[in-house]
């Protein structure tokens, strides 16, 4: 009978019913780990229960597999995961529709744009009512131009601009870029939070949504930051 080898270790029954995986699937990622850190425990588990060692530095090498989209370490939802061939779709995960529910917090600004980050800026809300927020609502609907946070995984020199960041170096925001709003809804108002409903392209930041919302609700530039939300589908 033939034998597999993956990186000069020849495969068990467990370890080559592993590596026959193909597809895609979803896992719950909750609040606190990145989207990355899930990614990484995910293959480790898989590579101990097929007998394999969880070498750091060859494990994308033995073990195809990958997530489609990002969520913020603050959000909890559904991660898509390729195994296998089910890489190759991933790219048609990220051009496709989310959904999101994402929860403001009104008056603060902070430099990661969520809840997480060091508070920056604080300004009065009380002036702020429901109808301003859906009213403003409306700007954000449709094709629409959106500049990432600095916090993002987005690259620079082929580093993380949040790792830039984090070691206090200077960092320039990257240019607007268009993307798309399918829906958007408020669907609870209770100051200073509220809650909203997106469904959005790919490539969108709920981060910089919820700043962008909490700047145009009134003259004065009320601020606001991402206090929260899940990606449910």
């Amino acid at each position: 009978m033939a034998t597999r080898e993956v990186g000069g270790v020849v495969l068990g029954r467990a370890a080559e019913k592993l590596f026959s995986l193909s597809g895609l699937f979803a896992v719950y990622k909750p609040k606190g780990p990145t989207s990355a850190g899930v990614l990484n425990l995910l293959k480790e588990k898989l590579l101990a229960e097929a007998g394999l060692q969880t070498n750091r530095s060859k494990r994308n090498q033995v073990l195809k597999i990958g997530h489609g989209g990002t969520l913020d370490s603050a959000a909890e939802g559904v991660l898509v995961i390729g195994i296998g061939k089910g890489t190759k779709m991933l790219g048609t995960m990220l051009a496709g529709s989310k959904k999101y529910t994402a929860i403001g917090l009104l008056g603060k600004a902070t430099d990661t744009l969520d809840a997480t980050g060091k508070v920056t800026e604080e300004k009065p809300y009380d002036q702020i009512t429901k109808g301003d927020l859906e009213n403003v609502l409306q700007k954000f609907t449709g094709d629409i131009m959106q500049v990432p946070p600095l916090y993002s995984a987005l690259k620079k020199d082929g580093e993380r601009l949040s790792t830039l960041m984090k070691r206090g170096e200077a960092v320039e925001a990257k240019p607007a870029r268009p993307v798309r709003v399918y829906s958007l809804s408020l669907q609870q108002f209770q100051p200073p939070l509220f809650t909203l409903d997106v469904e959005c392209g790919g490539g969108f930041y709920v981060r910089s949504l919820v700043s962008d919302i909490g700047k145009g609700a009134d003259p004065h530039q009320t601020w606001a930051i991402y206090a929260g939300g899940a990606c449910p589908s």
